[in-house]
């Protein structure tokens, strides 16, 4: 059950991997498409066509830390619609939730991968960013979103996901309070819609808004005085979505009083995940650490 994998592993070996029976096609980009079983996992970023400094140890990495909360009896993987829902909408079959826990009752993030809508990219920028997230003590899911559908049915998946997790908290032992939502390219999208407005506007219950969100390399530029307080981050080089745009809603939200912090790094394109070995490199820390300045503590000091 907990046998790591290596880079030099296949991709017929993570699907045949008994950690991930019964949910193993949802690791990968995409559920409809032939891979080549043979293909090794040091080569995966050949899979996600809008994403740059695929880093296989990182993918690795994220991966193993599945398999070992799996062996160790954790569930790992969550369904957020019930059979009577995929029922009626068959693509709710493409969805889910991966879970990494941090302190029990810790605040949680929900990571939402980017991929252009075309595909969910978790093993570069989600499972990566929830063991960094993890570290830090809090608990992190990364969604699995309905790709092929646009951004209205993934944004309703996010939706759903948050639902589902304050519907359980008690359960899987996360605080519903000073939540936090995360999102790379398509991902940050659907992140910042929900932080305008809110999870009820995409079919999720009448629940808060997260108390932060962290968006990284998007064209987005939607905004309202009541988004959370928002980090926002961008490579130089980043063709596919414009630090420019960025900077235009960034500058637009501090001036409607939203609490902003904006990086962009020199000699970096679009979906560097973490960033390892390039200027990006450590990020994620820094976008944990606004979170709980400008989410946990500053709603907590608010009470």
């Amino acid at each position: 059950m907990n046998a790591h994998l290596s880079m030099d592993d296949r991709l017929g070996d993570l699907m045949a991997h008994p950690a991930f029976a019964g949910f193993a096609p949802l690791l990968l980009p995409r559920t409809d498409l032939e891979i080549d079983q043979n293909a090794k996992l040091g080569r995966i970023g050949s899979l996600l066509p809008y994403h740059q400094n695929v880093e296989p140890s990182d993918v690795v990495k994220g991966l193993n830390r599945l398999i070992d909360d799996a062996g160790a009896g954790r569930q790992v993987f969550f369904d957020i619609y019930t059979e009577s829902e995929k029922q009626q909408e068959p693509s709710r079959k493409q969805t889910g939730l991966f879970f990494f826990r941090g302190r029990p009752g810790a605040p949680f993030a929900v990571i939402a991968p980017g991929g252009g809508f075309s595909y969910v990219g978790s093993v570069h920028e989600g499972f990566p960013y929830a063991v960094e997230i993890n570290k830090r003590g809090y608990n992190a899911f990364v969604l699995r979103y309905r790709v092929g559908y646009g951004g209205t049915a993934a944004t309703q998946d996010l939706a759903a996901a948050v639902s589902y997790i304050f519907r359980n908290a008690g359960a899987l032992q996360v605080s519903t309070e000073n939540y936090s939502l995360w999102g790379s390219s398509a991902g940050a999208r659907m992140a910042a819609a929900i932080g305008t407005h809110g999870v009820a506007r995409y079919g999720g219950n009448a629940i808060p808004k997260p108390s932060t969100v962290v968006m990284a390399y998007t064209g987005h530029s939607e905004y309202s005085a009541d988004d959370p307080p928002t980090f926002a981050v961008v490579g130089a080089r980043d063709g596919i979505a414009s630090p420019a745009t960025m900077e235009r809603r960034v500058q637009a939200l501090k001036q409607a009083g939203v609490t902003v912090e904006y990086h962009k790094y020199p000699a970096v394109g679009h979906g560097f995940g973490l960033g390892t070995g390039t200027s990006a490199e450590g990020w994620i820390g820094d976008a944990v650490r606004f979170w709980e300045r400008a989410g946990i503590n500053r709603t907590s000091n608010a009470r």
